[in-house]
Parts: structure tokens; C-alpha cells; sequence
């Protein structure tokens, strides 16, 4: 299949588009960034770009990873969001849509961040008692930032344009996969690898698995039609535990692992005092027939080996020191 690949320079885009070549698929990168995996080097504002990049290589699906994202909101303006997640992805639905266009599926990658409002955010702060269970039919959404904005604005034009257009659209909102240190890490005062962990408790996950979530939902996109999934690690919660997330988290912590205090006491590491939400990917594993390969057992299996390495995630990003 050809496959056009938005944000191919981006972390995301460097590790899947080996595995969709891997796969044996023909892959065009796309981005205003050069890389090792970018072709054409434009950005999806630009509309002719985006035309002559589909028709000219016979795309028959796009995943579309390209956008900003939320660690950018300190170096770039309101506006550019609008116009790179907001104008940029209609670009393409409509290219991708067009009569005579090949393309026959679309992958949107969007962002669990958009689920998350001022409320949620700031919940502990506010005195909220329970931690707050986060699917798919959660809702109203009201995103707290320009990014989680422009990526809901985006899911619905998705949305618009397969009622349109008939066209199969898969929408993943990932959970955090990115390398830069956690915006959380000013408020605690655990280490930046410490926090990556606790959080495969209930939202983040590896890029490993962001990327082969992709190539599910590429292979189920004609089957499903249109539909959205959370995809993060599967927490082993269950909102009968949200009271007490929010009250002490280690206690529900240590009922699911025994033993993870006694592993992470060799490293100095501690778990959050407080859970303030859980993101349920189950949807993904029942529909999409997709879940996470590394979760928070398995980082433990890992941090409990005699040698003290941890070969994922640790050992392949740059937090890992």
C-alpha cells in the first residue's frame, strides 16, 4: 500500500515509518522538517504540497501525526496551532476525499490532552475527592489549551467529512509518548524517569506502541468506518479505586503490586501521593483490537532483573539516564 505519513521527523513518525516499510508498504514522508524519513519537505498549510504529495505518488491511506504539540506552546503562537492542526489537517481530509483520489482509509492521530479540562487539571487543587475515569463517552469535552482546541476542532472535521465523503477515518488520541520531560515535574519531586513510570499507571505508553497502534488502525479503518480510541497503556485500575487514587494512590498501588515498593526503593523512586485521572483504553483492545505491549507490570519485571537494566522504555529515549 502506498502510505503517506505526515510528521515523519517528528518522534512519532521516526518509528513508524521503518515499521510500516517493514511491513512492506511504500511510505512517503511529509514534513516541514528534513529527516531521514521525510520525502517531501513542506508543510500540510500548504495546500498544493499536500495535492501533488497524494496524487503524484498514488497515496492510498494517510496517517496523519503531523500537527503541533503541546510541549510547542512555549515557542509557538495561538495562531499557528489553528493553522497547522486546524487548516493543515482539513487540507488533507478534503485532498484525501476529492473525487478521483486514491485514498481509501485515514488515520488521525489526536491526543487524550484534549479530554482534559481546567477542572480535571487542577482537581487536587480544588479539593476534588475522586480521581476522574476518563473513555471514550466521557464528556462534555472542554480542552484547557489551544492545542487540545485545535486537535477536538480537527477530530470533528474528521468526523464532518467521513459522513460527507463515506470515507474510513480512525481517530487514536494517544496518551503521552513524548520524550521531553513531564510538565508535572515542577509540581513533585520525583526524577523525570520516575514519573514517566508511574504514569504507564493510567496514561502513558511506549512510542513503540504509539506507532504499531497506527498500523491497526490502517488495517481495521475500512471495517470500522469511523471511531475514536484512546490508546495508552491498559491501566490495572478500575473506577471503583477512583476515591481512594485521589485520597493516596500508593495504597491502591501496592494492592495491584505487592512488591513495587521494595523494587523501586533500590532505584530512591516514590509513587505519586495522588491520582487525578485514569484513561481507560479498554475500547481499543475490545474494537480496535489493539493494547499496549508495555504497561506498568512489565516496567517492573524489568526494574526488578539482578543487572538493574531496564531495556523499555528506558533504555531507547532520552530520559533514560
Amino acid at each position: 500500500m502506498n502510505i503517506l505519513v505526515t510528521g515523519s521527523s517528528g518522534w512519532l513518525g521516526q518509528h513508524l515509518v521503518p515499521r510500516l516499510k517493514k511491513a512492506g508498504h511504500r511510505v512517503v514522508g511529509f514534513d516541514p522538517v528534513p529527516g531521514p524519513h521525510t520525502d517531501v519537505v513542506a508543510s500540510v498549510t500548504d495546500r498544493p504540497s499536500v495535492r501533488t504529495a497524494i496524487r503524484g505518488n498514488a497515496i492510498q491511506a494517510i496517517i496523519h501525526a503531523g500537527a503541533l504539540h503541546k510541549p510547542q506552546l512555549a515557542t509557538h503562537d495561538s495562531g499557528e496551532f489553528v493553522s497547522i492542526n486546524i487548516q493543515g489537517t482539513m487540507n488533507l481530509l478534503e485532498e484525501a476525499s476529492a473525487p478521483g483520489s486514491p485514498v481509501d482509509r485515514f488515520v488521525f492521530t489526536s491526543t487524550t490532552s484534549l479530554m482534559v479540562s481546567r477542572q480535571i487539571r487542577e482537581a487536587h487543587r480544588r479539593g476534588v475527592h475522586r480521581a476522574f475515569w476518563i473513555d471514550e463517552e466521557m464528556g462534555p469535552l472542554e480542552p484547557r489549551n489551544i492545542y487540545g482546541v485545535t486537535k477536538f476542532a480537527a477530530e470533528h472535521l474528521c468526523r464532518m467529512v467521513h459522513d460527507t465523503s463515506g470515507l474510513p477515518i480512525v481517530i487514536l488520541r494517544t496518551g503521552r509518548f513524548f520524550p521531553e520531560e513531564d510538565d508535572m515535574a515542577h509540581e513533585i519531586i520525583q526524577s523525570d524517569a520516575n514519573i514517566k513510570a508511574n504514569e504507564f499507571l493510567f496514561r502513558r505508553l511506549t512510542v513503540e506502541d504509539a506507532a504499531r497502534a497506527h498500523v491497526v488502525a490502517l488495517d481495521r479503518a475500512p471495517q470500522i468506518g469511523f471511531d475514536t480510541f484512546i490508546i495508552s497503556a491498559l491501566t490495572p485500575f478500575s473506577p471503583e479505586d477512583c476515591d481512594q487514587l485521589m485520597e493516596y494512590a500508593p495504597l491502591v498501588v501496592h494492592r495491584y503490586f505487592p512488591r513495587y515498593r521494595e523494587i523501586y526503593a533500590r532505584r530512591g523512586w516514590t509513587m505519586f501521593d495522588y491520582i487525578d485521572r485514569v484513561y481507560d483504553s479498554s475500547k481499543a483492545m475490545r474494537r480496535l483490537g489493539f493494547v499496549c505491549s508495555t504497561d506498568f507490570g512489565d516496567i517492573l519485571t524489568q526494574m526488578d532483573r539482578e543487572d538493574g537494566v531496564v531495556d523499555t522504555p528506558f533504555s531507547r529515549v532520552p530520559w533514560a539516564s
